[in-house]
């Protein structure tokens, strides 16, 4: 099983494949050390679609040789984003990553209805998987980052993809904690309704093989002690492997807030498309986009 986001690397670099990654508009610091780590190391081709002179100058900057890439010319964001579509629907790429472009605009790209690159009828969202020093484990949290108040139909969604992940890090049962500010049910929230449903699909085999229950707080999520402490039944037993959140403004800061102040470092993946989409904050450490680009070729 796969504990630690280093280990992810040493999984891709068993399978022995290098898997093409295509950059659109590759121009910030953090994405282009992180592909040139990944390259050097063996498992990726990098396509670095921007100007070739600004691209040059970073590699310069960080004693990267520019070389080791294959640089596309493209004038502004908008035709960076959809050279990378273009080459991932025709096969020249097998994963693209958003650089220095805004996320609505790369997203905008990715969902386009006649050149995008969605599973038609699939539902677009975010999982990630966090390494933070103070859990014994890897914890995988959605989502953060596409839906903002998803439906029942969303949320089931998530949950999937978040269980799939799970499985290819080698967790054949994860324990899923639907997530809300207390295990109380109340008529001040509509999120237990959908928990109660999802709960009863998991049991009827409705949703990928889980164990999951909701809504439970973080603490009876993550802390083996608090069932007892609150006197509170629940099958997860405060060792959850995933965490679905009621929204995006919930998720997003719990995520942002583990990374800034608890030292956590993440690799996250766009679900829901052909081929695998990595969409990190311009502000994510190189660490975390390297772990990004080894996670997308595992799933890939």
């Amino acid at each position: 099983m796969i504990r630690s986001l280093s280990q992810i690397v040493e999984k891709v670099l068993s399978q022995g494949k290098r898997q093409r990654v295509a950059v659109a508009w590759a121009h910030d610091d953090n994405s282009i050390g992180a592909i040139s780590r990944a390259v050097s190391e063996g498992f990726i081709e990098a396509l670095m679609i921007g100007m070739p002179d600004r691209i040059k100058s970073i590699c310069s900057a960080q004693g990267i040789d520019v070389n080791a890439f294959s640089i596309i010319d493209s004038s502004c964001e908008t035709d960076a984003c959809a050279r990378a579509i273009k080459l991932a629907d025709s096969g020249e790429a097998d994963i693209i990553m958003k650089g220095q472009v805004g996320t609505d605009k790369f997203l905008k790209a990715v969902m386009d209805r006649e050149r995008g690159i969605m599973i038609p009828g699939a539902i677009l969202s975010y999982v990630c998987a966090i390494e933070i020093p103070a859990y014994h484990k890897l914890l995988f949290v959605t989502d953060p980052a596409v839906i903002p108040f998803p439906n029942l139909d969303q949320k089931v969604a998530m949950a999937d993809y978040a269980i799939e992940m799970a499985e290819r890090f080698g967790i054949t049962k994860p324990r899923i904690a639907l997530i809300g500010a207390s295990e109380k049910m109340s008529r001040h929230f509509d999120n237990p309704v959908d928990y109660a449903v999802m709960c009863k699909m998991a049991d009827r085999g409705q949703i990928r093989s889980c164990t999951m229950d909701g809504p439970l707080d973080i603490f009876l999520a993550c802390d083996s002690k608090s069932p007892a402490i609150k006197g509170v039944s629940t099958p997860i037993e405060g060792d959850a492997d995933i965490l679905l959140f009621p929204s995006l403004e919930s998720c997003n800061p719990f995520y942002k807030g583990l990374v800034l102040f608890a030292g956590g470092e993440l690799a996250g993946l766009i679900r829901g498309t052909t081929k695998p989409v990595i969409v990190m904050s311009r502000s994510e450490s190189e660490n975390s986009k390297y772990y990004c680009i080894a996670l997308a070729c595992l799933m890939a």
